[in-house]
Formats: structure tokens, sequence, C-alpha cells
């Protein structure tokens, strides 16, 4: 008799993570060469974290009886073009409550060290130059966030004690938040003009990929900065670079289109750039959240209750 498929890949050996529940068969992978057994007998298979699309989709098609696929990440494009190799009926989740401490974090990191220019600063402690000077501030400037979930919330209250003029929040569908009306994206090319910062938060997909495009960029006004904590395939790097070489815009990138940013690219030394190697979830606080997340998440499958955080079920 064939025994019923009950193995769970994770990237965190078992015994690191409270809280697991009893009755699975427990495997560590991560992304090695080697699979930890036969991915069919996987039921739940929980994405390496940070390894790319090539490793996150390569035992897809082995996993005959998976039933759901965890990423460990807010965003879901790197698993995507594994997704029709997968049965009918398997729910993809991702982590939803891991990465919005860290990526605010982030957000306001690098719109307080390039309105306050501080890459200048630490080239002119490197030169032992005092380079002192009038700054922009933060406080009293109008901020737009594009794509407003959990983590565009997340930036917004760590926003709040920073005095700004206006904070205005635009999604894919109109409601309201606990910090006021959100916004369509229709809405952005009476919004952007009047927007001195613009947050990038919105998940890739078909509708936001290629979004800031150069139209997008045009009607931002001069001496705006943009923020991009998304993708990159959300911003045409083409367009971006023109703005960025004119002088006319400033930008702070997590997240680049190509990525990793290849040595010689132009985005190195244009002017008025900030650029941070897609760090905006690889901090401290990742793996303690992702490990309550996935006690959590596995304790409601072995009990045969729905998942949390599904953002597409295949088929």
């Amino acid at each position: 008799m064939t025994a019923t498929p009950s193995a769970v890949w994770l990237p965190f050996p078992a015994e690191e993570i409270d809280g697991l529940p009893a009755g699975l068969d427990y495997r560590y992978w991560n992304g090695e060469p080697d699979y930890p057994g036969d991915p069919a007998d996987c039921v739940y298979y929980v994405v390496p974290y940070m390894k790319g699309p090539e490793i996150a989709v390569r035992p897809l098609a082995e996993m005959g009886g998976v039933q759901v696929v965890q990423t460990l990440s807010a965003g879901i494009d790197h698993v995507e073009p594994g997704l029709g190799l997968l049965a009918a009926g398997v729910r993809l989740c991702n982590a939803k409550g891991v990465h919005e401490a860290s990526t605010a974090e982030l957000a306001l990191a690098l719109i307080l060290a390039s309105l306050r220019g501080l890459p200048g600063f630490v080239h002119g402690q490197d030169a032992e130059e005092w380079r002192s000077g009038f700054y922009p501030a933060l406080a009293d400037k109008s901020v737009l966030i594009v794509g407003y979930g959990s983590i565009g919330s997340a930036i917004e209250d760590r926003l709040v004690p920073f005095e700004c003029a206006r904070v205005t929040r635009v999604a894919r569908s109109a409601r309201v938040s606990p910090h006021g009306p959100v916004r369509t994206l229709d809405e952005l090319p009476v919004l952007l003009p009047a927007s001195d910062v613009v947050i990038l938060s919105t998940p890739l997909n078909p509708s936001t990929r290629g979004l800031v495009d150069a139209d997008f960029l045009a009607v931002m006004p001069d001496g705006a900065l943009l923020v991009n904590v998304a993708r990159g395939g959300v911003v045409d790097t083409k367009a971006l670079l023109a703005e960025l070489e004119s002088g006319r815009l400033r930008a702070a990138l997590d997240v680049t289109d190509p990525e990793p940013l290849p040595a010689g690219h132009p985005l190195w030394h244009a002017p008025n750039v900030l650029i941070t190697p897609h760090v905006g979830g690889s901090t401290s606080a990742f793996e303690p959240r992702a490990k309550r997340l996935l006690a959590a998440q596995l304790t409601r499958f072995a009990a045969g209750e729905p998942v949390r955080h599904v953002v597409r079920t295949t088929g």
C-alpha cells in the first residue's frame, strides 16, 4: 500500500521553528543541488528565500502531490513561471506580515538619505571634505504611495511623525483605509504633478509592469523623488535614466531592472540616484517573522483548516 504523501519542504531546519504541528514529514531544502527526497511526496513546498526564480521553480514539475506553495516574500513573480507545471487547485500563498516592518523602514531610510544628501556626506567624509549646505526636509512634502497593500500601509504608519503636508494612497481599487481614502491607478495623471515624493510598493504583475514609464515620469514635478521598494520591472529603466541624467528627477531604488544590476550599467553612476541591492526584507526581522508564519500556516494545514494569504489558486 502506498503511503499518503506528507512531506513538507522547509528552507529552515524544522527543529529551529517553534510550534510546528506533529504528523508531517519535515525536510530541509534551501536550494541545494540534491533534493531532500522525492518531490512527488511533497504536499507543502516553502520556496527558498531570495534564491531566484530558477531555484524556486526547479522542483515544481515533479511535485505532483503538492497542495500549497508558500513564498517567504511579499511578491510571487519569481514562482509564477512555474505555476503552469502544477495540477489544478494548488494554493499559492505569500508572506504577508513578514516584510512590512523591514521594507517600510528601508523606504523611510531611502527617502531621508536622498532628501538630506547622506550619500554626498559619505563621499565627503571619504575625501575629508566638510560639505555643509541647505537640504530638503521630508516635513511639508506631499507623498504619494503607489501600491497601498500591507507594505504601503506600513510605510504610511512610519510617515506619520514626519509632518508631511499630505499622504495620498493609490491601489488597484478604491476603498477607505484607516488612514483615509485610497484612490485608483487611473487617477495617477492627476495626482503625480502634486507629489514631491512617489513611493512604489506595488506587486509586479501585468498591470504594473512598466507602469512608471516616460509619461508617468514626465508629469512628476521638477525635483521630485521616486522611491522603488517594489520590483524593478515596475519602472522603465531607460525612461528613468533619461530623467536622472537631465537632472530633473531624483530616485532611490532598492530594486532595479535588470537585477542584479550588472557592472558597467549606466544606472550605477547616474546623477541623483541612490541604489541599495534589494535588501528591503533582508533584515534581522525576517527570520523570526517567517518562522512564526510557517508555524501558523502549517498548524492550519495539518488541522485541515484553510491556509491564509492565498494569492492564487492554480487551474
